[in-house]
């Protein structure tokens, strides 16, 4: 049975934090990668408000193309059990709600309002993007290091190299993952 993880809006945000989290949920030995429409429209509201310029239309195609990515990744059903949950932030109970649906282990999340404590009693646990795919990496970071790969490949109206999409990791906050990936 796979590992899986809901990702929270705020890991899908950034373009290659999230193209980097996309490519990991691809891999089905790691990770079964989960995410509500909710999260996604939490996720292009973001977007939106801090890039104007991008329309409706843009935001829909994107929230196609998350959805496209990785199999079986969208939870449903998982609103009934939203006003029984407890968080510091009562906004994030819709994401934990989602974990306990699908079963999920984990939440990959850069929020701090996911006390141990409260996601204990479900079996869930809160990690940051760096620690997460900090983790990916130590189970396979042939794997991780191709899924970087495939993002430099992947970029064709400005090309990059292996070491500007690492660079591009640092900066989204992925500093310590990127360090185990220039050292594997």
């Amino acid at each position: 049975m796979p590992y899986i993880v809901v990702y929270d809006a705020n890991a899908l945000f950034g373009n290659t934090q999230r193209d980097l989290l996309l490519r990991i949920g691809q891999q089905r030995h790691l990770v079964q990668a989960k995410w509500t429409q909710r999260i996604l429209d939490e996720m292009t509201r973001a977007i939106r408000e801090r890039y104007p310029s991008i329309t409706e239309e843009k935001a829909a195609r994107l929230q196609g193309l998350i959805n496209d990515s990785v199999a079986d990744c969208l939870v449903t059903g998982y609103e009934p059990l939203i006003p029984a949950l407890e968080l510091p932030d009562p906004d994030d109970r819709h994401v934990l709600a989602a974990a306990i649906r699908c079963g999920a282990q984990l939440i990959v999340t850069s929020d701090k309002d996911f006390p141990p404590e409260l996601l204990a009693p479900w079996g869930v646990k809160a990690k940051h993007p760096d620690d997460f795919v900090l983790d990916q990496i130590s189970i396979d970071s042939g794997a991780v290091q191709a899924c970087v790969q495939q993002i430099v490949d992947s970029r064709h109206r400005r090309p990059v190299t292996f070491d500007e999409v690492l660079q591009e990791l640092v900066n989204a906050g992925l500093p310590r993952s990127v360090a185990a990936l220039r050292a594997a």
